[in-house]
């Protein structure tokens, strides 16, 4: 190979630098955020492939940084994404060849940029990117998100992913979201933004709404199975989403959006870019948006406020650093979630109620969703030499509220706590008293907050044929709930600057005073080896967690051992992965993986109390351990006319976690209690298929087949239900998704179509949801160029169709009907399970303009 002066300099005359390459090969990249010629000697380097480069000159085009072990095609792919270069599919057995994209004659009539190009460039219009790790990873690139909805969260932009069972509540939400993976759950998938753990650190609920505009996304993938050993999670049993945020660009850029669409629906959109700030090295964007709605079903409305910021720096020695901000203020009403019952009779129509009544709890002026976060990290990557490299990020996530729910609280022989009161302070002069009524109509002010502060260190050492690597992860999180109730007059309103119900004397009315407080160590350890010439790679290694999580329930008459609750738990979680290459265009893998899940939230540890009875809401957990999983993959990947991924899988779950979730009576809030289901098994296939753009056709098609099985009867109340052998509630055997996208530069779609099984919602499988249809389309075009302004419109149009459907599961039960216990035969009475409803048919147009 010539020297690195030399390349340099050939390349501004596109020059030949030429070697022999492995073909096929994988290497650990440690590439910096550069200048093309920099990242190419850098690339050839570590790679030891040759590179052609027959292009205008680019000195100055700079490129992201690449990290980490990866094929070499798709490391020089990843290095000049965003550029107008690209790899050749020409004279590969002996070096890549970089080439210029060429714009159609329309797209430089227009001033088409960059990132149009390489969005028609994507696989499947970027509803599939290429990987060559030996699990099962399904990915949307951005050119996928910015054609979707401006309002889209990550949940409703995978649900056409294998496996993954989600959708809108509607066009604007900002609450916490359902979604299931090969059957597990929200708590049991791990969620991770920008290598920070994005979940709530206790009960596991996620706010992606709050965490990232849809316009700033830069990826989204989804591990179905196999978890990253490396992930600060404790909660992915056996799946994980991670997003990352769209880089600052290279040259100084403005893009406004205006949205606007059905129920009142609009949003502003505004991003700055710097681009390098002198030859600093440094790079710098800034966002703000702000979204509103009416609540589609029912009263009220939602708000949302929004930043997103990030600065990025590039050291000498092949070393960057990254800081990534965020915020988000959001208000809505709640979403009410129907029984199967209430679904049938009232339809979409089961919302808030506009008209207060005396009584009412659903009135809109009590229930509200307050959710509020604030995150950042700081993100360095430095490069030792000798094959020594370190990743350190620090990072700190806070979720807030309040929310707020309508109640009706008991005037006389109530309870505080677990203290019985004769009658509420003053009752006869509290607004909305009414002595023929034993009930005051109250709103619960609950509020809450949750942080989470941690370090990850990961160090590797590369030599020959060999990766080593070291993971630290530190985590430290609390959180804290408290509940105030206050009176509502005759005409439904209410003031939190006024006197909380309280009796005996001062005794706040309370079911729930939690404070929680964890501390995590995690050690991972992993070693991949390279063999054949990068065809064979083996990769083993085990992550060990230590936790030590402790709760306290302070209420009057809650002591001992119901007071304070904490435990302890190490677990380990080793793993296998192993990958043939037979050429660049198949691969084949096969992996064995462990993954586990932390109890979730104060009802595994603690109780919450009732107020009309003064009783325990829910019960903690009599046999406290962590859920875990075993899963085995066997996978085959094609990448040549087409790009294919076909997996089975098969999963053994012990001590499986459900959370079964309940309305309280007589209010909107709900009640939680952690059952632990014992075993479960799964089995199934899962493909996923896209293909390169065809006269600017791209076609994508994904589907999954899975069964599932409890392996216990579970205890409760003292008996057995006969759960054993019945399938697992939110797991449907069959889903499926087709993609069609067109771009030719100046016009571009997308039409999306998923089908999802019919899913369980109890344990017992006595109740159910029916399978479900439904489409979106989105059309647009890059309006002619005026001056330095590139103006683009777009059209989305959410369930064609107006199709009305349950989308998946809020609340699970054990049994919906009577059941009998195995052992004594007594009669349980069934408890309702509740739904989500899918967002209605929206329609969003948007016009938005570069400069």
């Amino acid at each position: 190979m010539r020297s690195v002066k030399t390349i340099s300099t050939l390349t501004l005359l596109s020059s030949t630098v030429t070697c022999n390459m492995a073909f096929g090969a994988t290497h650990m990249f440690n590439i910096p955020a550069g200048t093309v010629p920099e990242a190419l000697s850098v690339f050839q380097k570590q790679s030891g492939s040759g590179v052609i480069a027959k292009a205008k000159d680019f000195r100055n085009v700079r490129v992201s940084s690449v990290h980490g072990m990866m094929d070499d095609q798709v490391a020089l792919q990843k290095l000049l994404s965003g550029t107008s270069l690209q790899v050749s599919r020409q004279n590969q057995g002996s070096h890549f060849v970089i080439v210029e994209r060429k714009l159609p004659r329309e797209a430089r009539a227009s001033g088409e940029n960059v990132d149009v190009v390489e969005r028609r460039k994507s696989d499947g219009g970027g509803m599939m990117v290429r990987h060559t790790t030996p699990r099962t990873v399904s990915s949307l690139s951005h050119a996928y998100i910015e054609m979707q909805s401006p309002t889209s969260t990550i949940e409703s932009l995978i649900q056409t992913l294998p496996g993954v069972v989600s959708a809108s509540e509607g066009p604007l939400t900002t609450s916490f979201s359902t979604i299931h993976i090969r059957g597990m759950s929200q708590p049991e998938i791990g969620v991770t933004f920008e290598g920070m753990p994005a979940a709530n650190p206790f009960t596991y609920s996620t706010y992606t709404p709050s965490l990232v505009d849809s316009e700033n996304m830069g990826q989204v993938n989804v591990m179905q199975g196999a978890v990253d050993i490396n992930s600060p999670t404790y909660n992915a049993t056996g799946a994980e989403i991670s997003a990352t945020i769209r880089r600052p660009t290279d040259r100084q850029n403005i893009h406004v959006a205006g949205s606007g669409g059905s129920y009142g629906t609009n949003k502003d959109f505004i991003r700055y870019d710097t681009g390098e700030i002198g030859n600093s090295g440094v790079r710098a964007f800034a966002s703000g948006s702000y979204a509103r709605s009416d609540m589609w079903r029912g009263d009220g409305n939602i708000r949302k406020w929004h930043v997103d910021a990030a600065v990025t720096k590039s050291w000498a020695d092949h070393s960057d650093s990254e800081v990534i901000f965020g915020f988000t203020k959001a208000q809505q009403g709640e979403w009410l979630y129907p029984s199967l019952a209430n679904w049938n009779k009232y339809g979409v129509d089961y919302g808030l109620n506009k008209q207060y009544y005396n009584g009412d709890t659903h009135y809109s002026g009590l229930n509200s969703k307050n959710t509020g976060a604030i995150y950042g990290a700081l993100k360095n990557h430095f490069t030792f030499g000798h094959g020594l490299s370190l990743d350190v990020e620090a990072y700190s996530v806070e979720f807030h509220g309040p929310y707020t729910y309508g109640e009706t609280v008991p005037v006389s022989n109530g309870y505080a706590g677990a203290e019985k009161y004769k009658h509420l302070d003053n009752y006869k002069d509290l607004p909305g008293y009414d002595p023929a009524v034993s009930k005051l109509t109250s709103v619960e002010v609950s509020d809450w907050y949750t942080l989470s502060s941690g370090l990850t260190l990961t160090g590797r050492w590369k030599h020959k044929f060999n990766t080593l690597s070291l993971t630290y992860w530190y985590s430290y999180a609390q959180e804290a709930a408290s509940q105030n109730f206050y009176p509502v007059n005759g005409k439904g309103e209410w003031s939190a600057h006024g006197a909380p119900l309280t009796a005996n004397g001062g005794q706040l009315i309370s079911e729930d005073n939690e404070n929680g407080l964890q501390q995590l160590n995690s050690f991972a350890v992993d070693d991949k080896m390279v063999f054949l010439n990068g065809r064979l790679t083996i990769d083993g290694g085990i992550r060990m967690a230590m936790a030590n999580r402790q709760y306290t329930q302070d209420l009057p008459g809650v002591t001992g051992s119901n007071y304070k609750s904490i435990k302890n738990v190490f677990v380990p979680a080793p793993q296998v992965l192993i990958s043939y290459r037979f050429n660049p265009q198949h691969q084949i893998y096969v992996n064995g993986t462990t993954g586990y899940h932390l109890p979730a939230s104060l009802s595994s540890q603690l109780s919450s109390y009732s107020y009309s009875t003064g009783k325990a809401t829910s019960l903690p957990m009599s046999d406290y351990k962590p859920e875990y999983m075993i899963t085995e993959e066997v996978g085959y990947r094609y990448s040549g006319l087409l790009t294919a991924n076909v997996a089975g899988f098969h999963y053994n779950v012990t001590n499986h976690q459900v959370s079964a979730e309940s309305y309280e009576p007589g209010s909107t809030s709900t009640i939680s209690q952690l059952i632990n289901a014992g075993g479960m098994e799964a089995y199934g296939i899962q493909a996923e298929l896209a293909t390169h753009p065809w006269h600017h056709l791209s076609f994508y098609a994904s589907g999954q087949y899975m069964h599932t099985k409890n392996g216990n009867n579970i205890a409760y109340e003292g008996d057995y239900l006969a759960t054993k052998g019945k399938q697992e509630v939110g797991a449907p055997k069959f889903s499926g998704s087709l993609g069609l996208t067109y771009n030719d530069g100046l016009w571009f779609g997308n039409f999306t179509l998923q089908y999802t099984d019919s899913q369980y919602s109890t344990l017992m499988n006595d109740q159910s949801i029916p399978s479900y249809v439904s489409a979106n389309l989105a059309v647009g075009r890059q309006l002619p160029k005026i001056g330095r302004v590139r103006p683009k419109i777009r059209l989305n149009l959410v369930n064609l169709g107006n199709n009305h459907y349950l989308s998946s599961m809020y609340g699970y039960t054990t049994n919906a009907q009577t059941q009998h216990g195995i052992v004594t035969g007594k009669a349980f009475s069934g408890s309702q399970p509740t739904y989500v409803i899918a967002s209605p048919f929206v329609v969003m147009a948007t016009i938005s303009a570069d400069f």
